[in-house]
C-alpha cells in the first residue's frame, strides 16, 4: 500500500452553476455548499440503538453475555450524535441474544432498528452468522447433526428474511480459532471441531449467498498472523467466494502505530479482495493490562473515559 500525501486522489476541481426556483443562474449571491455524504463507509455498532429504537430485549437474553446495548442515553441525543458521524451500522445478531428462547427469535426489534437506520441513510451489516461466542443454552446439548441443521437454518433466515433491508454480513467470524476454542463450551466449536473449518465457512457462506445472492458476505477474524492468510488461501482454493476479508484491530492495549496497520493492510492486499476494518477499538480509558490475552477475560464493573485516554 503506498501513501501519497498530496491526497491528488481526494481532489479535483468542479464548476458548479446555482440555479433559482426560474431556472436562471443566480448572480452576486453567498452559496454555502456542505457534504452530506460520501463514499467511504465510516460505521459504528448501533448496538444501543436497539433497545432505544426497537425496545426492550425478549426474555432470556439477561442470561447470555452481551456486547454494548444497554445505554442510559435518550434516543434524540445519541442517534444525533451517531448520524451526524457515522454513515454504516452494524446490528447485533448474536444467536445466544437473538434466540435465548428456541424458535423466538428478536426479529422484530432488529427489524425495527434496521429500518430506522436505513431511513436515515444508513448502510446496515449484520454480526455474526456464524459464531462460537454468545450461544443459546438450548443449543449446547444437542446432536451435532441438529446443530448444523439449525445453524444452517438460522442463515438462510436472517439472511433471506432482512434481505433488501440488511444486504452485507459477517458471514462467519473468527474461524481461525474456532475448532479450538477453550473459553468455555459451546456447541458451534464442536461442530468446527468434529468437520473443520473449511466445511463450516462452506456451510456460511453457501447457505447465505442462496438466501441472497446479491448480499456482501464477509470472512471476519481477529487473529491477523499468517493462521488467517493459510485460511483464507485454502478458503479461495476451495472455490469458496468470499466478497471481502474482515480485520479486527482491538486495540485495547494501545494504539498499534501506522507501520503495523499499513504492513498488516500489505499482506492481506495479495488476496486481491476489499479489505473492511470491522472492528477498530481504541480506548479512551485506561488501557487493559499486558498480560491479558483474551478481551473477554477482562471483565471490571467500569471502565471510565479519562482526559488522558481522551487525549491518547
Amino acid at each position: 500500500m503506498t501513501t501519497d500525501p498530496t491526497m491528488r486522489h481526494r481532489i479535483g476541481e468542479l464548476t458548479l452553476t446555482v440555479l433559482g426556483l426560474d431556472g436562471l443562474p443566480l448572480e452576486d449571491r453567498v452559496v454555502t455548499v456542505a457534504q452530506q455524504r460520501h463514499a467511504f463507509s465510516f460505521g459504528n455498532i448501533a448496538f444501543d440503538l436497539v433497545g432505544l429504537v426497537g425496545g426492550p430485549e425478549p426474555e432470556g437474553a439477561e442470561e447470555v453475555e452481551s456486547f454494548g446495548g444497554r445505554s442510559h442515553l435518550e434516543l434524540d441525543r445519541l442517534g444525533s450524535l451517531w448520524l451526524g458521524l457515522f454513515n454504516t451500522a452494524t446490528l447485533p445478531f448474536y444467536w445466544g441474544r437473538y434466540e435465548p428462547r428456541r424458535g423466538h427469535p428478536d426479529v422484530e426489534r432488529l427489524t425495527r432498528t434496521a429500518q430506522w437506520l436505513a431511513a436515515r441513510g444508513v448502510t446496515v451489516k449484520g454480526h455474526p452468522l456464524v459464531w462460537h461466542t454468545v450461544q443459546p443454552p438450548w443449543l449446547l446439548n444437542l446432536p451435532l447433526d441438529e446443530v448444523e441443521r439449525l445453524q444452517r437454518n438460522r442463515i438462510r433466515d436472517l439472511v433471506g428474511g432482512f434481505a433488501g433491508l440488511i444486504d452485507i454480513w459477517d458471514a462467519i467470524n473468527e474461524a481461525v480459532i474456532m475448532p479450538v476454542f477453550e473459553n468455555g463450551d459451546n456447541a458451534i466449536t464442536r461442530l468446527a471441531r468434529e468437520r473443520g473449518r473449511i466445511f463450516m465457512v462452506r456451510m456460511a457462506f453457501e447457505q447465505a449467498r442462496a438466501a441472497n445472492p446479491s448480499a456482501t458476505l464477509v470472512l471476519n477474524d481477529f487473529d491477523l498472523s499468517s493462521a488467517y492468510e493459510c485460511l483464507i488461501e485454502r478458503v479461495l482454493e476451495a472455490g469458496i467466494r468470499v466478497d471481502a476479508i474482515g480485520l479486527q484491530t482491538h486495540m485495547h492495549q494501545g494504539y498499534r502505530g501506522e507501520e503495523y496497520m499499513e504492513r498488516m493492510l500489505d499482506r492481506f492486499a495479495r488476496f486481491d479482495l476489499p479489505l473492511h476494518m470491522t472492528e477498530s477499538t481504541i480506548v479512551s480509558g485506561h488501557l487493559m493490562p499486558a498480560e491479558i490475552l483474551d478481551l473477554n477475560d477482562y471483565q471490571i464493573p467500569e471502565w471510565p473515559t479519562t482526559p488522558e485516554g481522551e487525549a491518547r
